[in-house]
């Protein structure tokens, strides 16, 4: 199995041993192309694999044995499935003439690992193990997912072939013969979009030139941040609820949105009746979240190919009739970013980070206000790399995301987390330090879970259930060996930001923020708030009459 892995191009496998999966680990020891990464938790093992194979591209790694070694995994594996990201999880079981009799530690894991996985197998025999494991490897590479194979233990002692089948030629995706429709609808169309997502990522210049020739200003999915700077005037910024107004101005007034890479889920945001084309390398996205025109299967550069042929380039730039929009929104980001208060202002905070960081940094974020925060208020060079748990929206992701990014690059990587999601996973410390990796971790700590907080007061409800009883964290860094600094004001932000991008090892920054700052959607309107007062909403929302 190990040299199968191997074979694949598997680099990396993520996990901690235990009796029914030792005979793997051990085989592992013994197979050098594959390195072993040792998490604390097997959730973080299941978020680094998700993690490394979402930012490389390639399929990773992670185990875990049986019974509550295997489950601690799902989390991590769901946040592969959702995000599209290639993982091949091995897990252990006790010895076949033990299964069925509710032996110590036995759990159905084929049933368990049904719905996260596209290929989900209990191997019984090791005479077709290699073939098992090529295919499994075979289908997560293909359908963009996890990959489960469930072993026992006597079988993994058991001898197999020696053979170790070939690597595949995976194919090429071909267009689907409705290309010449697409072509005809954009022909058509005056006022065209393009909504990216990490699927448009190895085609940025493709999508620059496309939006350029046919006028289409670019929006981005969250996982879609970074391919293209933000300061391009064609960039209007996100789409969702964490996006900007500019993007919803462009969706309103589309008469056909073109989705290159993207599986958005926020189907809410694009207005009935508006033509949709979808364009994804997974048959299984196209029309799986909203009523499309056409769906083309296909990898996202491919198809820009295809479609810039006989196209005639327009005259009318739609993108142009939104550069109003885009600048007072920029305005309006501006304003939120200065505003003075007595802690640190995490909008300044995300906007001083994306200006002291290298340009290529990249940055793996937690779920909650942190996601508002780096999305909206970090400005993109279009060198960054964004992470985020896109598709489950996992708090805890961050710590153990940036392992399975950090021992792939030499990269500048940065964990912006906040007080709740860093202490979910701050055993994976002990992973950073073991592993030595230069991760920078910037904490935005409002004592509360902040997002939760936000929603409890639009629904009308009071805050409750939110607060945290955090630990000191720089005591944890110093019980870790970690250097660390804590900001209480936004006087010393800058100063706190070099200091940890000048250090050579990891770090962590503790930022003491501003808990009543709220992550306000791109627009509300009365009708959707309940209970929340209008002077806070004109307070943040900026334009008076229009935004009522």
């Amino acid at each position: 199995m190990a040299d199968v892995m191997a074979s694949f191009g598997i680099k990396r496998i993520y996990g901690i041993p235990g009796d029914s999966i030792d005979p793997l680990v051990e085989a592992v020891r013994k197979t050098p192309e594959i390195k072993y990464v040792q998490t604390r938790h097997e959730e973080g093992a299941a978020f680094a694999a998700s993690f490394d194979s979402k930012f490389n591209g390639h399929i990773s790694a992670c185990f875990g044995t049986s019974g509550p070694g295997s489950i601690h995994l799902l989390n991590g594996l769901y946040d592969a499935k959702l995000d599209h990201a290639p993982v091949l999880a091995i897990t252990g079981q006790v010895a076949r003439d033990l299964v069925g009799r509710d032996y110590h530690q036995e759990v159905n894991m084929f049933k368990l690992f049904d719905d996260v996985s596209v290929y989900n197998r209990l191997l019984l025999n090791a005479s077709i193990a290699p073939f098992i494991l090529s295919r499994a490897i075979t289908e997560a590479v293909l359908r963009r997912g996890v990959a489960h194979i469930n072993v026992p233990v006597d079988l993994l002692m058991d001898r197999a072939p020696s053979t170790v089948p070939q690597m595949p030629v995976f194919p090429e995706v071909q267009y689907r013969p409705n290309i010449e429709r697409v072509k005809k609808l954009l022909d058509r169309s005056a006022r065209p979009v393009l909504l990216i997502g990490s699927g448009a990522r190895n085609a940025a210049s493709l999508v620059d030139d496309f939006s350029s020739k046919i006028g289409a200003p670019i929006i981005y999915a969250l996982n879609g941040k970074g391919i293209l700077p933000d300061s391009d005037p064609r960039v209007m910024g996100g789409l969702g609820l964490l996006g900007t107004r500019p993007s919803v101005d462009a969706v309103k007034r589309a008469d056909l949105i073109l989705m290159l890479g993207t599986s958005f889920p926020y189907f809410k945001f694009i207005p009935p009746g508006t033509a949709v084309v979808q364009v994804d390398i997974n048959a299984d996205v196209p029309g799986s979240q909203i009523q499309l025109t056409e769906s083309i299967v296909d990898d996202a550069g491919a198809f820009i190919s295809h479609m810039q042929e006989g196209i005639a380039e327009k005259e009318d730039k739609f993108f142009l009739e939104l550069e109003e929009s885009r600048k007072r929104w920029l305005r309006e980001l501006q304003r939120q970013e200065n505003a003075q208060t007595d802690s640190v202002n995490p909008k300044m905070l995300s906007r001083l980070l994306s200006e002291e960081t290298d340009d290529d940094s990249v940055i793996v974020t937690d779920t909650g206000n942190t996601t508002v925060w780096i999305a909206r208020h970090f400005r993109a060079t279009g060198s960054n790399r964004f992470l985020f748990s896109g598709g489950l929206a996992s708090m805890g992701n961050s710590i153990p995301g940036s392992v399975g990014v950090a021992l792939s690059t030499g990269r500048q990587i940065i964990s912006a987390v906040g007080d709740g999601g860093f202490a979910m996973t701050m055993m994976e410390l002990s992973t950073v330090v073991k592993y030595d990796l230069p991760i920078k971790f910037v904490i935005f700590n409002n004592g509360k879970l902040g997002m939760i907080k936000f929603e409890q007061e639009v629904l009308g409800y009071p805050q409750w259930g939110i607060d945290l009883k955090n630990p000191d964290f720089s005591t944890i860094a110093e019980a870790y060996g970690i250097p660390s600094a804590r900001i209480e004001t936004g006087d010393s932000l800058r100063e706190g930001l070099r200091k940890m991008l000048s250090s050579r090892g990891p770090f962590i920054l503790e930022a003491i923020t501003d808990p009543d700052a709220k992550p306000m959607p791109p627009y509300v309107t009365v009708s959707q708030v309940k209970g929340y007062a209008m002077a806070s909403i004109r307070e943040h929302v900026g334009y008076t009459p229009e935004a009522e």
